[in-house]
């Protein structure tokens, strides 16, 4: 089994490092699993802050059909969707052929560049609801959407959720709550201001800001 994270500049590092932590547990449990980082060529991708540089072996020409796709998201991903990155042909490419096709965050915009979410339930950072309803998907609030064969997860932190809901789904509750533990992922958010139904008008008004800054 092939699990395939793809990467391209500036993707946001939580997106893809949270997945990452929890499936590279997989292979202690599920004989032959792998994970994969990959991109449109090798060598080093760097995160949003240019503060991470990840050092990628991995062309997704060399892996035309992984069982499981993680796409990432970024503060950019909209514009890579629009313009047609290579990672939205991967996408789109080797979809046929997975188990699982997935995404973090704003990731879930270049899946529907890649013109899987039309009509479909998905979900992705809240900022970005309307650009994901503009591929057809239906945008929901949810932390974790799986729509047949296709999982999103909401915004940044989400990707942990979303990781630990596909463990599961391969390789069965018991190995999902075992790799919880190992992480010792038990959240107690110091404050109840996690999604936008929940934050006061202010904070979700000094969040926007922020975020349009970037």
């Amino acid at each position: 089994m092939i699990i395939a994270i793809g990467f391209y500049p500036g993707f946001t590092a939580l997106d893809a490092i949270g997945p990452y932590e929890v499936l590279t547990y997989l292979p202690y449990y599920v004989p032959g699993a792998q994970v994969v980082l990959c991109a449109e060529l090798t060598g080093i991708i760097d995160d949003q802050y240019h503060l991470v540089h990840l050092g990628i072996d991995t062309t997704f020409a060399d892996v035309p059909r992984p069982d499981v796709v993680l796409v990432p998201g970024s503060p950019i991903a909209g514009r890579y969707a629009a313009e047609g990155h290579a990672i939205v042909d991967w996408i789109r490419d080797a979809h046929p052929y997975t188990t699982w096709t997935t995404s973090v965050c704003t990731g879930a915009l270049l899946l529907g560049a890649a013109g899987l979410l039309k009509g479909l339930p998905a979900t992705t950072h809240w900022d970005a609801y309307d650009e994901l309803a503009s591929y057809g998907a239906q945008p929901t609030e949810q932390r974790v959407v799986t729509a047949g064969r296709i999982v999103t997860g909401a915004g940044v932190s989400a990707g942990i959720d979303l990781a630990l809901t596909l463990a599961g789904k391969i390789a069965g509750p018991d190995v999902a709550q075992a790799i919880q533990l190992s992480i010792e992922y038990d959240p107690h958010p110091p404050f109840d201001s996690g999604a936008p139904s929940k934050a006061p008008q202010p904070i979700y008004e000094l969040a926007s800001a922020a975020l349009d800054g970037k």
